[in-house]
């Protein structure tokens, strides 16, 4: 009975199973995720959004995210909802991105030429006609209209487009006389607005919506697991977990941009909204059965604000939090407009596609050899340096791209620059922590960087590109990291490097040293002999 018993414990505490499960709902949800969230600055274009409405929109999706992410993750925690907050999370956040599909484009684009050729009723025979784009730009582009004429005869159709736009991002064109018609205006009967700001208000209010509905999900699954590992003390398998995430975005942004890239003339962009809308509902499955430890009610535990007091508390974490800060910035600006500028290179969503899963690969590559860089540059701060170079290397390389694949190179970087970022903030979480609260502290480095600085540095980019264009914003970013660098490591060499006793690794640092018994005896002599001799010491310096 007993063997029977322990059979029973076994099977119910399946670690290895709960990990590939983990794993599994991990890479489906990053694959959506990686499916549209870097295209969306593209499909707001296609609408005929500004960069600075852009830039609003995106910021105020970070800003929401602040509040609403650790906040519904503590009420699913005391209310024993994070199952439901997972599963609802999917489904509702999969069906409101559908919503931004229903809005038409408000700006004045053109179709691309090779479509056009590839439909049999298309007229082969084309003029072109000069149409100036209203854009921060004043950009000119050569569109293609069709003429009917007595004798077709097969010509090769093309669309000529300047430097500063692309025919691929130019996917319909608004009649003159549709702008004199207020009935044929979208929303026309808003007479106080445009309809770009109608535009503008709408897609704001449904990414807001989505938000709410999608930030919950990622924050409420991982503390489930982990306190599911931290119940049956297995806690250091969970960074294990964590992989899975960049393969799965790295799959989807390479999945969707071969799709897009082929399929174009069918579905336009939309396969990348129904893409994301599959991989939700494929994960809900998973959801289901994700481990995740039920506790019962009790009160949110004040670890935010424990976690600002130790980082208020060490000179260290100041300077890296201002870094987090910093770079959480300039990466999301690099992620609102890295694409708009490749699109003006000529470069379709398939060289997109495999640029992005490029950088989240290198990402994952970087960790077999961080340990190692670290004991050699002997403090794991001057990775942060080093990030902060890379990142500003990459930003001075976007500035002149010229070709569709010229970002290759660039991406490289990503793993020394966001890859060695998150090492060194992971090693800094640790110095400074208590018993139980890294994970709280690194949670917290996560908000300064992926929220609150991509909440500004999307609002400042899309200002700053508007204004001066995307050339000039990256120049501006590779000039900004460059001088932080410099001063980064000038208070690094400077500031005192305080560090907390981690008993934990000690403790498990003990236990990984292979000592003899005679080496075990020895030192217990010596020490016993050396108390001893002080003791005497003592005697005779008090007589």
């Amino acid at each position: 009975m007993m063997k029977k018993g322990a059979m029973q414990k076994s099977k119910q505490w399946n670690v290895k199973g709960a990990l590939r499960l983990a794993g599994v709902f991990h890479f489906l949800h990053s694959c959506g995720s990686g499916c549209l969230l870097p295209f969306l600055t593209l499909y707001f274009r296609h609408l005929g959004l500004s960069a600075t409405m852009i830039g609003i929109i995106m910021a105020s999706k970070h800003l929401l995210a602040v509040v609403w992410r650790p906040l519904s993750s503590v009420l699913a925690r005391q209310y024993d909802k994070r199952r439901a907050v997972i599963v609802g999370s999917l489904l509702s956040s999969a069906l409101v991105v559908l919503t931004l599909l229903l809005f038409p484009s408000t700006g004045i684009q053109a179709e691309s030429g090779w479509c056009n050729a590839s439909q049999p009723d298309a007229d082969p025979t084309a003029i072109l006609e000069r149409t100036t784009v209203p854009s921060q730009s004043n950009a000119t582009v050569y569109s293609i209209n069709q003429i009917s004429v007595s004798t077709e005869h097969p010509v090769e159709v093309t669309t000529l487009v300047s430097s500063n736009w692309s025919a691929r991002g130019l996917r319909s064109m608004k009649k003159p006389e549709q702008e004199e018609d207020p009935h044929s205006e979208f929303l026309g009967s808003l007479k106080v607005m445009d309809a770009q700001h109608q535009m503008f208000f709408l897609v704001l209010i449904v990414m807001g919506l989505w938000e709410l509905m999608a930030a919950p999900l990622e924050w409420t699954a991982d503390d489930g697991l982990y306190e599911y590992l931290d119940f049956i003390d297995a806690t250091d398998r969970y960074n294990g977990v964590k992989v899975w995430k960049p393969l799965g975005a790295a799959f989807g942004n390479c999945m969707v941009g071969v799709l897009v890239t082929s399929l174009f003339c069918l579905t336009g962009t939309t396969l990348e909204f129904y893409s994301y809308t599959v991989f939700m509902i494929l994960t809900i499955p998973t959801a289901a059965l994700l481990p995740i430890y039920l506790r019962k009610r009790e009160r949110p535990t004040s670890g935010g604000f424990k976690a600002l007091q130790l980082v208020h508390g060490n000179s260290q974490a100041i300077l890296c939090a201002t870094t987090v800060v910093l770079m959480g910035m300039v990466s999301s600006a690099v992620s609102d407009f890295l694409l708009w500028h490749m699109q003006d290179c000529g470069a379709t969503e398939i060289h997109m596609g495999i640029s992005l899963a490029l950088a989240h690969l290198c990402q994952t590559g970087f960790a077999p050899i961080a340990s190692h860089l670290s004991r050699f540059l002997k403090y794991h701060g001057w990775l942060l340096v080093l990030a902060v170079v890379s990142l500003a290397l990459q930003c001075l390389y976007y500035s002149f791209l010229w070709g569709p694949w010229a970002v290759i190179p660039a991406q490289l970087l990503a793993g020394f620059s966001t890859g060695a970022l998150w090492w060194s903030i992971t090693s800094q979480s640790e110095d400074i922590a208590t018993p139980g609260t890294e994970k709280t502290i690194l949670r917290l480095f996560e908000v300064l960087s992926l929220e609150l600085g991509a909440a500004f540095g999307s609002l400042a980019a899309g200002f700053v590109v508007q204004k001066f264009g995307v050339q000039v914003l990256f120049q501006g970013m590779a000039v900004t990291l460059a001088l932080w660098s410099s001063t980064l490591a000038v208070l690094k060499w400077k500031i005192p490097r305080q560090r907390r006793i981690n008993y934990s690794r000690l403790l498990a640092a003990d236990t990984e040293m292979s000592e003899s018994e005679s080496d075990q005896e020895n030192d217990w002599l010596e020490t016993a002999m050396e108390d001893t001799r002080g003791n005497n010491k003592w005697t005779v310096d008090q007589s």
